[in-house]
Formats: structure tokens, sequence, C-alpha cells
């Protein structure tokens, strides 16, 4: 959904909350009433949230932790000690209002910014433990975390092909004399990446715009780009920045199954930031709710769907 009604200055990567979609994207619900009317709806209303995957935290099945995490702008605290695990092949919600700091909490995650204090800590999947904290956003990549952003960010005059090509790149291993000399082993390569890029867009439904230019592509089909391209970089954790955001109520049941298609094929966990109460409650298996760049409160969907410190948060006080 697009950003709206709690409209709070802060570095949370969009300007006042203004949304940059297009005026025929942009919706007149807000989030709270989202929220409303996902509190409002029976227990068989509602679709009923993911199963979780392990009642008991198993420190075991931990695949990105962050520990203390805090981001300083000047005197402006975004986030404050932020404590956060997500578990393997799991989806992660991280919902909040408007400059609540979710989206710089991503950009300290992929290195965007360097966290003032704290660290990021990857479980590789040996159980080797990489500290992300310092290490530049293309590194990062490769090692195994994967991003969209709010605003798309596609290549609008390549193809859709090339696109995806350009997230297979971090896997490649020719270099500057390879890319000069054109031997048969980059050759080689650039097949394989070529076919990588094609069956993904076949197992999720853009073959058929394989030489579309990105830009001439329905803005439902933009998004889902995107995120075809980002699991071209193979990550163990995709990062997921409102992908919800303009799309319709047909969309959105579209997304919803992408999401969770994406997880049971490509067996990665899924960190979500978004809007949509019905998306996040549907598919997610734990949300973390932050406020003021501090969580506020975590846990299964139908825990987060009725605590006090949620409500407050979106509704405010009577």
């Amino acid at each position: 959904m697009p950003e709206a009604a709690i409209d709070r200055p802060g570095p949370d990567g969009s300007a006042n909350g203004e949304s940059s979609l297009p005026e025929s994207r942009q919706s007149g619900n807000s989030q709270s009433g989202s929220l409303q009317a996902l509190l409002s709806k029976s227990p068989q209303e509602a679709r009923q949230p993911a199963e979780a995957l392990s009642p008991q935290l198993d420190a075991s099945r931990i695949v990105l932790e962050t520990c203390n995490l805090s981001m300083v702008f000047g005197g402006l605290v975004a986030l404050d000690q932020v404590d956060f695990r997500v578990e393997r092949q799991s989806i992660t919600s991280l919902i909040g209002p408007n400059g609540a700091g979710k989206t710089t909490f991503f950009n300290c995650l992929t290195g965007i910014y360097p966290p003032t204090r704290g660290e990021v800590i990857l479980t590789a999947a040996d159980g080797s433990e990489i500290r992300l904290k310092g290490l530049p956003p293309d590194r990062i990549t490769k090692l195994g975390l994967a991003r969209t952003f709010q605003n798309i960010r596609l290549f609008n005059n390549l193809t859709v092909l090339e696109n995806v090509l350009i997230g297979r790149h971090c896997r490649m291993k020719a270099g500057l004399l390879g890319a000069l000399l054109r031997d048969r082993r980059t050759r080689a390569e650039e097949r394989e990446a070529a076919d990588f890029a094609y069956e993904l867009l076949v197992a999720y439904g853009l073959d058929r715009s394989v030489n579309d230019l990105a830009k001439n592509l329905p803005y439902g089909d933009q998004r889902r780009l995107e995120i075809i391209r980002a699991l071209a970089t193979g990550p163990q954790v995709l990062l997921l920045d409102e992908p919800a955001a303009g799309l319709n109520i047909s969309e959105t049941r579209e997304l919803r199954e992408l999401i969770e298609t994406v997880r049971e094929r490509e067996k990665v966990s899924i960190l979500l930031i978004e809007h949509d109460m019905s998306l996040v409650m549907t598919v997610s298996h734990k949300v973390y709710v932050m406020d003021y760049g501090r969580l506020i409160a975590q846990g299964p969907p139908d825990e987060i769907r009725r605590e006090p410190k949620v409500v407050k948060a979106y509704l405010g006080e009577e």
C-alpha cells in the first residue's frame, strides 16, 4: 500500500511520507484503516496466518541476526538497539508507521548505511558466522543478502532478461581480461548465466516478456521483475521493501502467492517490510513491530494483531 495516514518525518526512505507512485497507483486507504479492517475481522473471515516454523526459537535455525543495532544521523536516533532474528526458510515481517526506521534498518543490513553501533551477523550454510558491519553492498550481496526497494529501481531501457542478468553478475567469475578476450570459458559462463536467468523468468511467469524493455512492463510485472532480479543473485535472505506498494487487490493476491512460492522453491528466508496488514498477517511466520527506531513488539501474527502497543502505534490513544 502507498505511504499514508501517519506521516512523520524520519530517515525511512521517503521524504515526509510522500509517495513517488504514479497517481493512478496511489490509494486512499491509510495504514490505520488497513489495521482497523484487519482487527475487525473474525477468525473465520481472515485467512489463517502462516504456521510458525518453530514454537521456540532455535538458535541453529537463525540465518540473520542483529545485536544492539543502532543508527544515528547527527542528533537523530533512527535505530535504537535493535535485536532482530530471521530463521532459515521463514517469512519474517517488519511493520510500523511511516518514519519508524524500517527502511533505515534494511539499509544497515545491506551496507548502504554503516551502522553507528551494533552487529549484523549472517550465518552461512556451513554454520560459520559472517559479520556484515562495514562491508560494502556488493560484498554483502555476494555473501547472500539481496533486496528490492520501495520505489522500483529497474534498468528501464534494458530488456527483462538483461535486468535479471545484471543480478546474476555477482556470481560470475570472468574478469576484465575475459570480457576483452571473449575466451571459451567466458562465453560458456555467459550462456550459463542467460540460461539461469531465463529459467527464473519461466518459473515466475515473465518468460513471455523476456525481450521487452523493463519500462514497458505493467506496474505489477515490474515489481515481479525486481524480485526475480534479486533472486538471480542466489541469496540466502531476500529483503522485500514494501513490495505491495501501489498494487491493486488482484496484484496483491498474486504477490502473496509469489512470496510463498519463492520461499518454497528457492529455500530462502524472506524479510518483508509492508504496510498491507492483510498481506503481512497471512504470509508471516513472525512479525516485528518498530516505532521511532525501537522494536515494541514481536511474535506470531495472531499475537501481534491483538497487541495493545501495536494498536497504539498505528491508531494512537483516545
